[in-house]
């Protein structure tokens, strides 16, 4: 009974995600792009915002600087391009390895940073690349 119950709910009640990146929200002026959201973004991250953008810089090839609540690239880009990177900052940063949840701690000790999964326990480490 179980399993027809199931059958009969529609799609959107099924699959369930809990963990969500929300997507940038932005403008561009001039020949530069201003995301309103960032600190949104990183704060679902659950990393610093300084980190976060360090990477998309460097993935993106441009300068950003961090005005009050936004920060600006000093380039013109598609929101679907920053999308993409900060997708590949969550899955190389935040996701665990081993249960690939998103319930991770970052820390530093010296050169070396730590990932550690609140869930499972597992820990990895990496050099700051960025």
């Amino acid at each position: 009974m179980l399993n027809e119950a199931r059958e009969k709910l529609p799609q959107s009640v099924s699959t369930n995600t809990r963990f969500e990146i929300p997507n940038v929200r932005g403008q561009i002026e001039g020949n530069k792009t201003i995301i309103s959201n960032f600190f949104q973004i990183a704060d679902t991250l659950g990393r610093k915002p300084q980190h976060l953008l360090k990477y998309v810089q460097k993935e993106l090839a441009t300068p950003g600087t961090i005005r009050k609540q936004a920060v600006v690239f000093g380039s013109k880009m598609p929101a679907s391009k920053v999308n993409e990177k900060i997708k590949a900052y969550a899955d190389e940063f935040v996701f665990c390895k081993e249960c690939h949840g998103p319930d991770t701690k970052m820390t530093k000790e010296g050169d070396v940073y730590y990932i550690k999964c609140q869930v499972c326990g597992a820990r990895h480490s990496f050099y700051a690349k960025i």
